[in-house]
């Protein structure tokens, strides 16, 4: 008898009715929504603290640069002015200092767009392949 049970079982997919299928798609369809925004919200807070570091870089860059200012533009300035005039010296020195503060700025830069953009592109790929892999399965299960 047991193994006459077993050539006519069939697996439960094929004996669930039309409405218990549609209650198991609903519920796998809830659920991989819920883990595909899940996935979003963690690869938008790994993106946010990237933003952070770089905003941080951009922050600590100018802080430096306005303490350093006044002590280092004036011994620069009095040390130029030994060999030239004044207002030269004062040129030469501020022309230095906005080369410094312009590729500190480029290195904050570079560090806010290696964090863009602000879109959860593995929830994106995920869901493209998962859009992918249910089109196929209905393709297959059409034939």
């Amino acid at each position: 008898m047991a193994a006459n049970s077993r050539s006519t079982a069939t697996p439960s997919s094929e004996q669930d009715s039309i409405p218990e299928l549609l209650q198991q798609l609903t519920t796998q369809t809830t659920r991989l929504a819920e883990k595909e925004i899940e996935l979003a919200k963690a690869e938008m807070a790994l993106k946010g603290r990237r933003i952070g570091i770089g905003a941080g870089a951009f922050s600590a860059a100018g802080i430096l640069a306005l303490l350093a200012l006044g002590a280092l533009t004036a011994a620069a300035i009095l040390a130029l002015s030994t060999l030239l005039d004044g207002w030269l010296a004062a040129l030469i020195v501020a022309a230095a200092y906005l080369l410094v503060a312009g590729v500190l700025g480029l290195m904050g830069r570079s560090r806010v767009q290696a964090a863009a953009p602000p879109m959860p592109e593995q929830m994106i790929e995920s869901v493209k392949e998962d859009v992918n892999r249910t089109k196929d399965r209905a393709k297959e299960g059409r034939q």
